[in-house]
């Protein structure tokens, strides 16, 4: 069963999805869940089925105190790096709370401190804490969202399917089609080809 961390406080979660992947944004979720609140299917994104995140994506929608999604796109990706990048989608997201909590749960074991209010990470957090649980529910359901709307753009790729990972199919179409404005360019795009001189 998931927990709160502080039962005292008006705790956000926060999450990304979208971290590994060669094209597409990074996008954090930010969500304060309401007192008492329990859903019996809540989990780590990456647990659960399409469905099953969509329904959840509506409750928590309905229910939640307040919550924000930001996406961080490819050309800032480049610019700072993923790690910072995914730093800067959590804070983004922060920012755009309609009410600021007092305490911030953070998936993971980095974070920059977000001004005035205090925050802890929590390896494997989304299978752990119900505001993590929640916030990757988020990430992730609006980061697919936004994958199958590019993929219209670009339908050799397959993002409707792959939602922009390193998959065998992603990237025998980057080698056929090369790469597009979506493609993080900083990023290893085809494993690197060893040869040897004998």
């Amino acid at each position: 069963m998931l927990k709160i961390y502080h039962k005292h406080h008006s705790e956000a979660g926060t999450d990304e999805a979208g971290r590994g992947c060669l094209a597409g944004p990074v996008t954090a979720a930010t969500i304060i869940l309401p007192e008492g609140f329990s859903n019996d299917i809540l989990n780590d994104s990456k647990q659960l089925s399409h469905s099953k995140r969509d329904i959840l994506r509506e409750i928590l929608e309905q229910e939640a105190v307040s919550f924000s999604v930001c996406h961080v796109f490819q050309e800032e990706i480049d610019e700072i790096n993923i790690l910072n990048a995914s730093i800067m989608a959590m804070h983004r997201a922060l920012d755009s709370m309609a009410q600021a909590p007092s305490f911030i749960l953070v998936d993971g074991n980095r974070f920059k401190p977000y001004p005035n209010i205090d925050h802890e990470c929590i390896v494997k957090g989304d299978g752990k804490y119900m505001s993590i649980a929640a916030a990757s529910i988020l990430a992730k359901t609006y980061r697919d969202e936004y994958m199958a709307k590019i993929h219209e753009e670009f339908p050799m790729y397959n993002w409707k399917k792959n939602k922009g990972y390193p998959t065998k199919e992603h990237r025998e179409a980057i080698k056929q089609y090369g790469l597009t404005p979506h493609h993080r360019k900083s990023f290893r795009q085809l494993p690197e080809q060893l040869t040897l001189d004998i």
